[in-house]
């Protein structure tokens, strides 16, 4: 089988974010078809039956999910399948499909860098368009409030030396809470609207925000220009 240049952006964003569901196919198909919007769980099924087919894609249906788990096999991105018995799969298949909706968005997807000393703090991706940079971050569950001050000491001097406009969390609505209370207390005033948090998820980790994609950006964060970038 040939694959087209949209299979293959897709096997690279397995390579990135190692595992989904077909929320995320749906949604990722559509982003890097230019389409802006998610692709029938029809197509999707299709897709993921193609490339299961000739083995660059696996799949399962652990009994802790409603349904099927996706990755890209060794064959496809040189790496050994994911356990999906890991206490962060629900996290990961989480941080997969916000991806897939900032793909959807027209921004590129990518890892954080790791952190460079201890108090330094990788996010769960980095989403790009043309000169915007996001850090973004998936909490199905609240971290400890000394965290948080690690997180946004870190997001602070972030935004000041690396060009990061926005940290933005995807969430429980409790966990929201959370974010929102110590964001207050720990983010200076002219910075805090750089701290943002939707709550999207259920605590099963299912997407229960709007169907339309990502909720909309604050009208503070967006820049005045964007420029085009590859996949």
């Amino acid at each position: 089988m040939r694959l087209t240049s949209r299979d293959e952006q897709m096997l690279e964003w397995f390579s990135v974010v190692r595992m989904t569901d077909v929320e995320g196919v749906r949604w990722a198909l559509g982003g890097l078809s230019g389409s802006g919007g998610p692709v029938s769980v029809r197509r999707a099924n299709f897709w993921i039956s193609r490339m299961v087919e000739v083995g660059l894609l696996d799949r399962a249906r652990p009994t802790f999910r409603d349904g099927s788990i996706v990755w890209a096999t060794h064959l496809a991105v040189g790496k050994v399948a994911p356990n999906l018995f890991r206490q962060t799969t629900r996290h990961e298949v989480a941080v997969a499909l916000v991806s897939a909706h900032y793909l959807a968005a027209g921004y590129t997807w990518e890892r954080d860098r790791k952190p460079a000393m201890r108090l330094d703090h990788q996010a769960d991706g980095v989403a790009r368009k043309g000169d915007r940079v996001e850090l973004v971050e998936v909490e199905l569950t609240s971290k400890t409030s000394d965290r948080y001050r690690v997180i946004f000491h870190n997001a602070l001097h972030r935004f000041e030396n690396e060009g990061v406009a926005q940290i933005t969390y995807f969430c429980t609505p409790d966990v929201a809470r959370t974010i929102e209370r110590e964001a207050d207390a720990r983010v200076f005033r002219t910075e805090r609207h750089r701290v943002v948090a939707h709550d999207v998820f259920d605590v099963k980790g299912r997407w229960v925000g709007a169907d339309e994609g990502l909720p909309e950006l604050p009208a503070t964060a967006v820049p005045s220009a964007t420029l085009p970038l590859d996949f």
